[in-house]
């Protein structure tokens, strides 16, 4: 009785202190609204107020203004209204970056580089991806006129093409990548993501597939129920994949598979890496937990948080964080504990630099009894070793450089070279080519090791450390440091190659072949097919291997 009455003591006391905030809120916003020096805009100080109010919290809880509402739906569903393509800003133009296969663009002729001369009358020049995007969305069925600067000729086309509801593919590529052994590449867990995946299936079984590779690297997640859909295609009807606990009513459930297996047998591979994550996560660590498949890659991201969209009026919603992720051996798949570590960075970086205690790193056993462990995001069992991009590759994309490079390309080389996605390779003439166009070229760019001894510099000289000696061991160092790029080129020169061959790629075979092509040489597919080959080895790791504890 005396601890029910403490109960009720402590929510009244709660709901007392919400009441109490609340007004105050209400009384702080109109008081700046009302006596503020300059006028405010109620809208910005009512976002402002909303994103001060989950700051605090973890990066995924986040209020939905009325006018994102189309981003939110295309994030979750994988659909929107519109042309179909994807869009970039070049200079004062917008161009086309990558139309979707089957798309009213594409079906129209649309090809990367083409750029937009007006759109629905108004002049193109100025407008900027957000404000063409918003003129191509639309309800389907309705007409969008457009006119375009063709790359390939120059010349300039009117079009008129009806908007229609565009589905972004799930499944990017499948095929057989060996004798007997078929992949899907799967990329996000959007609404009817897993009738892609259903669909794949049956066409490879359909093609001799004997066993499979399933690649869920890069793929960040997506809708849960997707999720627990992809896992019951390998596990029996019934089966446990995931479960969700939470703090408030109706927050905590089970999640069982509902339809018929496709395939109990099929020995199966799944690839994750550290930017797999959510149901991506549950996938995997199902498939690892219930010993149905050898998971192979990179320790995943982390991401165990539910999140559940809650109108809260006026077309908005707030997507808050209502529950986390467990999967079947019980252990949960969050990596920070932001109730303790609010507004902890969730980079990879940041994820790193807080790798968690071993102490706090409990055991856990698989349906067989393998063990595996907590500790945030699932373990491969077969771990291999991160491959992480470089600097200065990254900076020569991010700048607009290797597209640019790849439109001069294609240009030049449109009716000279024919192209297929496992034969395509640069040649030293191309890389000759390449170095010739970066020539001279400004590149906002420093290693993080030039970077690392500026900033022992400063420090130094701060902390009245920096004598002339140490000065002058900093500037051998530097001397040392051979950073121009032209030395980059060559030290990267493999890793800026492949990126250079996606672009070209994406030119001409678009994105399935893309896919295709970086399959040649992934060192995680080539374990992947060697495992699966090796049927002792597979049953050896499903039976009887631990995963590795951190």
């Amino acid at each position: 009785m005396v601890s029910l009455l403490a109960l009720g003591t402590a929510a009244l006391r709660s709901d007392f202190k919400l009441g109490q905030n609340v007004e105050m809120a209400v009384n702080v916003m109109r008081n700046i609204f009302l006596y503020y020096v300059d006028p405010i805009d109620p809208d910005t100080l009512g976002k402002g107020a909303a994103a001060g109010m989950v700051a605090e919290l973890d990066p995924y809880t986040e209020l939905i203004h009325a006018d994102q509402s189309e981003d939110f739906e295309l994030m979750t569903t994988g659909k929107y209204g519109g042309i179909g393509s994807l869009i970039r800003q070049k200079g004062e133009w917008v161009q086309i970056a990558e139309p979707y296969e089957g798309s009213p663009a594409a079906r129209a002729g649309l090809e990367i580089g083409d750029t937009f001369v007006e759109v629905e009358g108004r002049d193109a020049r100025g407008m900027t991806t957000a404000d063409v995007s918003a003129a191509l969305k639309g309800d389907p069925g309705t007409n969008v006129t457009i006119r375009v600067r063709k790359f390939y000729t120059g010349q300039e086309q009117t079009l008129t093409l009806r908007r229609e509801v565009i589905s972004v593919p799930a499944v990017t590529w499948f095929g057989m990548v060996a004798d007997s052994v078929g992949y899907i590449r799967y990329t996000e867990f959007t609404d009817g993501s897993s009738d892609e995946v259903r669909a794949a299936l049956d066409a490879l079984k359909t093609r001799g597939m004997r066993s499979l590779v399933l690649d869920l690297r890069g793929n960040g997640g997506g809708i849960m129920q997707e999720a627990v859909k992809v896992a019951g295609m390998f596990i029996p009807r019934g089966t446990e994949v995931v479960s969700m606990r939470g703090r408030g009513e109706g927050m905590s459930k089970t999640y069982r598979t509902e339809s018929e297996p496709l395939d109990l047998a099929i020995p199966l591979a799944v690839l994750v890496d550290g930017y797999s994550a959510s149901a991506a996560e549950i996938v995997a660590g199902a498939m690892q937990d219930l010993d149905r498949g050898v998971v192979i890659g990179q320790r995943t991201y982390g991401k165990g948080l539910v999140q559940s969209p809650i109108p809260v009026g006026f077309g908005s919603v707030i997507k808050i964080t209502t529950a986390k992720y467990y999967i079947p051996s019980g252990r949960c798949i969050q990596a920070i504990d932001y109730s303790r570590e609010p507004g902890a960075d969730s980079t990879a970086i940041g994820r790193l630099h807080r790798a968690i205690p071993d102490s706090l790193i409990s055991e856990f056993r698989t349906a067989g009894g393998r063990k595996v462990y907590d500790g945030g995001g699932v373990m491969p069992d077969i771990r291999l070793e991160t491959v992480y991009n470089s600097r200065f590759a990254i900076a020569l994309y991010s700048e607009g450089l290797v597209d640019d490079f790849a439109d001069r390309w294609s240009l030049a080389n449109r009716d000279s070279r024919e192209i297929t996605p496992r034969g395509f390779a640069l040649t030293d003439d191309d890389w000759a080519e390449f170095t010739s166009f970066m020539a001279g070229r400004e590149l906002d760019y420093e290693s993080a090791t030039g970077s690392t001894l500026e900033h022992l510099r400063r420090v130094a000289e701060y902390e009245r450390y920096l004598t002339p000696e140490v000065e002058a061991m900093i500037e051998a160092l530097s001397a040392r440091l051979t950073d121009d790029t032209a030395t980059n080129l060559a030290v990267y020169r493999d890793e800026i190659t492949g990126l250079v061959e996606e672009a070209i790629m994406l030119r001409r075979l678009n994105r399935r072949g893309v896919t295709e092509h970086n399959l040649a040489g992934d060192k995680t597919l080539d374990r992947a097919i060697g495992v699966l080959h090796d049927q002792a080895e597979y049953r050896e790791i499903l039976t009887s291997r631990d995963t590795e504890r951190k």
